[in-house]
């Protein structure tokens, strides 16, 4: 009797990576080791080709292989072969990976950025206090002596009503109808809409 001659791949009597993943679906653990031992070296030379940091590399890969276990349930084999889909996941993390890491560094550098940004320019602060000050002043020159006396007393120094009308010996009504007039008067000389 002759015996069989094989071209190519030698019969295996173990099971193929295909049965091995759905082995590890039922939770066969020792299913699982043997799909790991045979498909390490793949999944890290895909895993490797895209990050090029052999310790993320080695990170990555165990990533894998730990989703592997958690996800052989998914598998379809009618979808393609067992190698392909774990390399596709491999793949997969590996670019995640990349875009994690482009995205921390590009927070990071925007974060450095904004550390070295005074919260505001304090020279066009000062420029524009000094102009709205000299705006004001403007205006309060268009108003009469009585309407500007009252407004600068009343705003400026902090009297009340009353005060305003003892310290400029006018009745409470004028004093009150002079800072109402004077205040219509800046609102519309500074351009402020009610």
């Amino acid at each position: 009797m002759k015996e069989a001659v094989h071209i190519g791949r030698k019969p295996s009597t173990e099971p193929d990576l295909q049965e091995l993943v759905g082995l590890v679906a039922l939770g066969d653990e020792e299913a699982f080791a043997r799909v790991y031992d045979t498909v390490v070296g793949s999944v890290l030379g895909v895993v490797r080709a895209v990050l090029r940091d052999q310790a993320q590399s080695e990170e990555v890969v165990q990533e894998v292989l730990v989703e592997v276990w958690r996800t052989a349930p998914r598998y379809r084999a009618d979808r393609g072969t067992a190698i392909n889909w774990i390399l596709t996941l491999a793949h997969r993390r590996a670019v995640d990976r990349v875009r994690s890491v482009d995205a921390a560094a590009a927070r990071d550098h925007k974060a450095a950025l904004l550390d070295r940004l005074p919260e505001y320019d304090e020279v066009a602060e000062h420029v524009e206090a000094r102009l709205e000050r000299e705006q004001v002043r403007r205006c309060l020159r268009t108003l009469t002596e009585i309407q500007r006396q009252a407004v600068t007393l009343a705003y400026y120094r902090g009297l009340t009503y009353r005060q305003v009308a003892e310290a400029l010996a006018l009745p409470l009504g004028t004093v009150k109808t002079r800072l109402r007039d004077g205040l219509i008067r800046l609102r519309d000389c500074l351009g402020v809409t009610a």
